[in-house]
């Protein structure tokens, strides 16, 4: 029988604080949250290894190390909203709800969310909603956003997701694909969005988020 919270120390001490991760929120919340109780069935035994977990179809649950290098990136607060842009099955919205004020977790594939839902309950995450709805969209009517977090790659952010930031609000993502990529923090001011390298991650991109191929004659 597997020792799932011994897993998640090794994880913490293996994966997390030696990519300079040492916030102490972050390390609490993912010592405390169960993993393994977020991922399919199958994958229970591996819900601690460094590598992204599949969840359906181009989806992914993010590895220990790249997830906890965008929230720290984030810079997540206790008094602060945050939207989670492609939950899966609520991995990422618990711990993050272990951070934040409230979580607003965003989910489009129905069968993910239905289970994120309940995992949720499960585990009495009362500060976390799931929101099923297009990725793109977002969820205007819970926002605006102090922080808004997107699971997985990204070639563009549509204006509407970034409509949903209060100003002086931020917003983590991979840009790039499964193969190649940087993950960048973005600061919302009064003339638009600030953007910089946070580090090196890779992350298949999510639907909707690719960019839009032009009519060539």
């Amino acid at each position: 029988m597997i020792d799932f919270a011994a897993s998640r120390e090794a994880m913490v001490d293996s994966q997390v604080r030696p990519s300079d991760v040492t916030a102490y929120p972050i390390i609490e919340a993912m010592l405390d949250v169960p993993r393994e109780d977020y991922v399919p069935e199958s994958f229970r035994g591996v819900a601690y290894l460094g590598e992204h977990i599949p969840l359906a179809p181009g989806r992914v649950l993010l590895d220990p190390r790249v997830f906890a290098k965008l929230l720290d990136a984030l810079d997540v607060t206790s008094s602060d909203l945050v939207l989670d842009v492609g939950c899966g099955l609520g991995y990422s919205s618990a711990v993050i709800a272990r951070i934040a004020e409230a979580v607003v977790a965003l989910e489009e594939d129905e069968a993910l969310a239905s289970e994120a839902r309940t995992r949720i309950d499960t585990h009495s995450v009362d500060n976390a909603m799931v929101q099923t709805g297009a990725l793109t969209d977002g969820v205007a009517r819970h926002g605006p956003y102090d922080a808004v977090m997107i699971e997985g790659g990204v070639q563009t952010v549509p204006d509407g997701l970034i409509a949903q930031i209060k100003e002086g609000g931020r917003i983590v993502a991979i840009f790039g694909d499964a193969h190649k990529g940087q993950a960048k923090i973005g600061l919302k001011s009064s003339t638009g969005m600030i953007w910089r390298r946070a580090f090196d991650a890779t992350a298949p991109v999510l639907p909707g988020f690719g960019m839009s191929k032009e009519f060539e004659f």
